[in-house]
Parts: C-alpha cells; structure tokens; sequence
C-alpha cells in the first residue's frame, strides 16, 4: 500500500487533490467517484475548488456519488452532501446532473433501495463482475475504532455481501446509509485520508494487517493508497 505522508492537514489536502487530478485525466469517461464525509476531506475539496484544479480539472466527465450518509436532511449540517456541495461544488463548474447524493426524503430502507438501483444502473448490470469496477475512485475515512464509510464495528452490515447499500440504524446516534464491502471493493483506485495523532494507532495496525476491524477488511479491485499527515503517520 502506497503512502503519501505530508506535514500538516492542508499538505494532505493539496498531495490528494493532485492525486485525483492524474486519476481524472487518465480515466475514460464518465469518472465515478465515491466520496467520504467527515472532517478529513475538506482539506482537499478546498485544494480542488481553487485554481488550477478548479478550472483545469474536467468536471463534466466526473459524476460524483458517496460512501455512506447520515440519514438527515440535504441542508442539515451533518450532512456529507451538504459539506462536499458547501466547499467543493459550489466553486467548480460542474452539471448538477453529475452528483447523485443519498436520498434521505423516505424511508431509510426504500432510500437504499433506490440508491442500489441508481449504482446498478451506472454499473449496467445487477451483479458485480470481478475484472470491472463500478467506481473508478473511492475516498474513505478512518476512524479510532477501525471503522470506515459506516461500516461500523459488530454491525450486521459487515456480513452483508448481497446488497450493495445498507441501512446501519445502531452504533451511532443517527441512522446511516452505506455502501457495503461489494459495493466499495469495486474500485480500481481507494484512498484513505486520515490526520492527527489519535488516528496513528490504527491506521499503523490497520496498514500491518495486525487487526480485525472493518477498514482492514477492505479488499478491492485496484490499490489503496493511503494520504496521511506526519501525525497520523507517527
């Protein structure tokens, strides 16, 4: 697994952002791209709002979905939606038609239902085939406990190989909608963005394969490379 340490959130923002730029550009169109939430990616949402990646990144070819989402509101502050739209998209020209957010305007579970049919229509087919990727770019998060996306640690979701979205409605204090392992393994490239020290344990247990936690499950298609800063490299 490939590692990119910087000095400091922003360094980690700025090596990402012109990772994903390459990504782009050598990506057939349409490029799908899952994104994470949490506090992590904002660094380098704010690097690809900004010149260059701003206005020389393709955005018409990128359609953007997402990992996992709490289950509230597009406009609610806890929204991954909201932040990724508040300081990525709102800067770039970019179709509205190329971002496809979790539906959170039913129930939870007719929202993952929908979701899964808007991925297998993308996809083309119901069922993953191992030789071709679904995603051709998936962001993900790490947390203290191991968890990534929401797929959280002793939750029925880790078991969950036929769906490719689930509802997690405990282990947290919101309900959540994410993708599950099938779904996010079906990428040619996964990043991992992690910063501070608190993070270091596990993304240090997590690359040495010495833990079971849901992160370390994770086997996709293409390579995992990891955009970490000094902090959660220590």
């Amino acid at each position: 697994m490939a590692a990119h340490i910087s000095r400091d959130l922003a360094g980690l923002g700025a090596a990402a952002a012109q990772w994903f730029a390459e990504r782009i550009a050598r990506a057939a169109p349409p490029v799908r791209v899952a994104l994470s939430g949490g506090e992590t990616p904002r660094a380098m949402f704010a690097k690809l709002a900004a010149p260059p990646f701003a206005t020389t990144i393709p955005w018409a070819r990128v359609h953007f979905f997402w990992g996992d989402e709490r289950f509230v509101p597009p406009d609610h502050p806890a929204s991954n939606y909201r932040m990724a739209r508040e300081t990525l998209f709102a800067h770039i020209k970019i179709p509205p038609a190329n971002l496809h957010p979790m539906p959170t305007d039913t129930s939870a579970a007719d929202a993952a239902a929908r979701y899964e049919a808007l991925l297998q229509h993308w996809y083309g087919a119901a069922e993953f085939d191992p030789t071709r990727a679904l995603f051709d770019v998936v962001f993900l998060g790490l947390g203290e406990d191991g968890h990534t996306a929401s797929l959280l640690p002793g939750q029925d979701v880790l078991r969950e190989r036929r769906r490719w979205v689930a509802v997690v409605a405990k282990g947290r204090p919101e309900t959540r909608l994410t993708l599950t392992y099938p779904a996010l393994e079906s990428a040619r490239d996964v990043a991992f963005l992690v910063a501070g020290a608190a993070k270091a344990a596990m993304v240090r247990a997590v690359r040495e394969g010495t833990i079971d936690v849901p992160a370390a499950r994770l086997k996709p298609l293409g390579p995992i490379t990891w955009f970490l800063d000094t902090a959660a490299a220590s």
